[in-house]
């Protein structure tokens, strides 16, 4: 989602007594945030409502099922985007991933059946808008990731630069239900980065949560953990001021040069 959801707000210091609500309507602000980020978070889950994130425990290189091995490959195929980000009913209102990747206004503009039109322009363009995980022909999960300069993590007063290399974000994993548990998280990670680094990426940036051992509503885990992407092999590269169902998110980056 893009980051008017941010609720940093310059406090003036002119009298204390403006001071005083200005602290107050930061607090406003962040209980909005948090309740804006959940709405979205659940939109965007809504299609899979029993069960959509892989915990992942799987070790490096793609999953093995038997013979089988996960593939992923560019999401350029809007009908197999749709299998896996689209809403049960066509003219609903879920997230198409976009919340992060277009302008706010944008964001608010589309609606229902414009929200997969935009999204299929997407995918007729080049580079793809992320890759997909297939098990044999059937597309079972989904990563956003693009140049962080044509999202809203450009412009973002919760999540910093480190420096000024023109990175790229990965911000979004999505598993279908039914096919959790077979390291589809993980090869969407390591496809994601082959994806980037194919396409002259620097290095790659996630802001998954810090959640530790902690229980994470799966509704607001679409950025991922901490710990799948440190075995993915990025590390902490910085914290940041964004929080989503309690845990802190972390800046993580793997260096592609």
């Amino acid at each position: 989602m893009h980051e008017v959801l941010d609720s940093a707000a310059e406090v003036s210091s002119a009298t204390a007594l403006a001071r005083r609500f200005s602290a107050r309507d930061h607090v406003v602000r962040a209980a909005r945030e948090q309740a804006t980020l959940r709405i979205i978070a659940v939109s965007f889950f809504a299609p899979a409502a029993d069960g959509t994130f892989d915990a992942v425990r799987a070790p490096a290189g793609p999953c093995h099922r038997g013979a089988m091995a996960i593939d992923v490959r560019p999401a350029s195929e809007f009908e197999d985007v749709r299998k896996v980000l689209g809403p049960r009913s066509p003219g609903a209102d879920v997230c198409w991933c976009l919340s992060y990747r277009i302008p706010s206004g944008l964001n608010k503009e589309l609606r229902g059946p414009a929200r997969g039109e935009y999204v299929a322009g997407l995918c007729r363009a080049e580079p793809a808008p992320g890759v997909l995980a297939y098990d044999e022909d059937e597309p079972v999960g989904w990563a956003a990731v693009a140049p962080r300069a044509e999202t809203s993590f450009a412009r973002s007063r919760k999540i910093p630069h480190v420096d000024d290399l023109p990175v790229w974000s990965l911000w979004c994993i999505r598993v279908r239900p039914g096919h959790r548990k077979k390291g589809i998280s993980h090869a969407l990670i390591a496809g994601a980065v082959r994806f980037a680094r194919a396409h002259g990426a620097p290095a790659v940036e996630a802001y998954p949560l810090d959640s530790g051992d902690a229980r994470v509503d799966l509704t607001m885990a679409y950025p991922g953990l901490r710990k799948n992407f440190e075995r993915a092999g990025f590390t902490r590269a910085a914290a940041t001021a964004s929080v989503l169902a309690g845990h802190p998110r972390v800046l993580m980056r793997l260096d592609l040069r």
